[in-house]
């Protein structure tokens, strides 16, 4: 297995979706991962570590899962298990369960709880690409994005 870490959350156009940046521990390879818009404002809003005024969603789950591996001694952990036909899967490791989860969410959950995230060395020499340092201007053009949404934006029509 390789550890892995949050390199970032990148906005290839206004009109494509985020894409998490899950880069190898030690290396320089990432694993590219497309996400949905709310899955990485959840993720960001976890980096910056900024408790928010209301529990989200990902904050009431990493505080029942936390509370699975408290339960049994023990911390949870992810793992990017696949690619299939150009979607991941991946489990949260708790209290000696894989559950099955998007790794947008599982990420998400981690960052909030200080977990390791992994993925198999095939999965990584199968889909890991090098990635160039990121650029802060990257950042500030998605906290700009982040500020200027809101949930009406997600409605479905």
């Amino acid at each position: 297995m390789i550890g892995l870490d949050v390199l970032g959350i990148r906005l290839v156009s206004p009109e494509e979706p985020p894409v998490l940046l899950l880069q190898e521990q030690g290396g320089s390879r990432c694993l590219p991962i497309w996400i949905g818009n709310i899955e990485a404002a959840a993720i960001a809003v976890a980096l910056e570590g900024e408790p928010p005024q209301r529990p989200m969603t990902h904050d009431l789950l990493a505080s029942v899962v936390d509370l699975l591996g408290d339960g049994v001694g023990e911390a949870g952990a992810v793992r990017i298990t696949r690619m299939h036909d150009g979607v991941y899967d991946a489990v949260l490791l708790v209290g000696g369960h894989e559950i099955p989860a998007r790794p947008s969410d599982c990420v998400a959950i981690a960052v909030r709880l200080g977990w390791p995230m992994e993925c198999p060395v095939a999965l990584m020499d199968q889909v890991g690409v090098e990635v160039e340092e990121s650029s802060t201007d990257e950042v500030e053009a998605f906290r700009a994005f982040l500020d200027t949404v809101n949930a009406d934006d997600f409605e479905d029509e």
